[in-house]
């Protein structure tokens, strides 16, 4: 009996479960699913004949490797910093790797390891990263099959709130880890646009975004991501004059979000100069004179008045200790005030953006993404990052996927099979010619 091994249980997880339930089910496996929180883990498999939940410490290294020596595959949907661990352990044990995050720096110098031991990992395996590489290579492989150059490449993907559970000025709701949400654009962004590299400092990244219209919804802003120029080669579009990858949120969002962290709200270092703040509003106060500056006209300061009375910013509730930073203290305000309920819906939005030329004519196409949530639980965001992995996992265990070394999914081999049961599980971009 084949044994998959799945490390974490959290928001992500729950659609990859549920694939993979049903995968054992069907193919006689077994699968673990370990987290420190057992009755989440519990929580998860309840309906699974051939799932087993197990809670450990993950740093403890002996009851690590016993998980991950019965196991055929794992999978980590663990914190980043942790995926190195095991994949040590995999690599010390011969097993199978997936992931939904980017390649660690450690985990490419076991690439020739890896590749040595006839070994699959497989990294970038989720949304974005992951059904973006997918679904771009894709296309840009079918350009290239009939004589094309791709000249421009804008790929943007966003986690939204669905319209129908839009009720709240930031037009945006947490699905996913709120840490990352705080810290989005924090270590500003690199990008080619028109032949030019162009370098943003976190201070501009929410400054003046530009709008895309997104087919058969409406426009949305969007930012840049922080390295879109490390892709260039990977997709093998040393030629195109423009390279971006990015994120979408509403244009509203954008001009709050840029207040925000020109306030200093996000500040993972300002623990003396907020230490003693009593109230949110206190510390609100104490970062105002930074934000004055910035809303220029009486539109946006109307429009940041809401969003931050929505936040209970200006509150006087009592902050509860410890005092870390401003970064910490934002975060637990969103985690309540921006909080999925459980009739809510997300809902995903993957936009590519490709100019090319074939017979030196010129022609560009729009692929689009637009996936919803059933509910809290299995949201839009749970589908778009366990289902890949899930379905990448089943084909490696079937011999499907033969692929050996460190490895994301811009492979034929990876993006083909798995894109096509993406479409059987209603994951499809509609493509348009422009």
């Amino acid at each position: 009996m084949k044994n998959i091994l799945l490390f974490g249980a959290g928001k992500s997880a729950t659609c990859l479960i549920d694939y993979l339930c049903a995968a054992t089910e069907e193919n006689n496996w077994l699968l673990v699913v370990c987290d420190a929180d057992l009755q989440l883990a519990q929580s998860k498999i309840q309906n699974c004949n051939n799932a087993n939940a197990v809670s450990i410490d993950v740093s403890d290294e002996e009851k690590r490797i016993e998980l991950i020596k019965e196991a055929d595959i794992v999978i980590s949907m663990l914190p980043p910093h942790l995926h190195f661990l095991v994949a040590n352990d995999c690599l010390n044990f011969s097993k199978h790797l997936l992931t939904a995050s980017y390649i660690d720096e450690k985990i490419k110098k076991l690439n020739k390891q890896i590749e040595a031991k006839g070994l699959l990992f497989l990294c970038e395996m989720g949304l974005d990263p992951g059904i973006d590489h997918m679904s771009a290579m894709k296309i840009f492989d079918q350009i290239k099959k009939h004589g094309g150059k791709i000249t421009s490449f804008k790929s943007h993907c966003g986690g939204l709130v669905s319209p129908e559970s839009d009720d709240n000025p930031w037009h945006y709701k947490i699905t996913w880890n709120p840490a990352n949400i705080v810290m989005a654009g924090s270590s500003g962004a690199i990008y080619k646009m028109n032949g030019s590299t162009v370098t943003i400092p976190y201070h501009k990244i929410f400054d003046d975004n530009e709008v895309v219209d997104v087919p058969g919804l409406f426009p949305l802003a969007w930012y840049p991501n922080r390295d879109s120029l490390s892709y260039i080669d990977t997709y093998g579009l040393q030629h195109a004059d423009t390279f971006i990858r990015t994120t979408l949120r509403h244009a509203s969002f954008c001009r709050g979000w840029n207040i925000i962290v020109n306030s200093g709200l996000t500040d993972l270092n300002d623990y003396e100069e907020i230490k003693n703040c009593k109230t949110y509003n206190e510390w609100f106060v104490k970062k105002s004179i930074k934000r004055k500056s910035l809303i220029a006209d009486d539109a946006n300061h109307t429009e940041f008045d809401e969003q931050a009375n929505y936040l209970s910013l200006r509150s006087n509730d009592i902050i509860e200790p410890p005092i870390k930073s401003s970064a910490s203290l934002l975060q637990n305000i969103l985690e309540k005030k921006l909080a999925m309920q459980p009739h809510d819906k997300d809902m995903i939005v993957m936009l590519h953006e490709i100019d090319y030329e074939i017979d030196r004519e010129r022609k560009g196409i729009k692929s689009c993404l637009i996936v919803k949530g059933d509910d809290q639980q299995r949201t839009a965001m749970a589908k778009t990052v366990g289902l890949p992995l899930g379905i990448a996992a089943k084909l490696i265990l079937q011999d499907k996927i033969k692929l050996t070394g460190l490895h994301i999914p811009v492979a034929q081999e990876i993006y083909e099979p798995v894109l096509a049961e993406l479409e059987l599980n209603q994951i499809k971009f509609n493509e348009e010619f422009v």
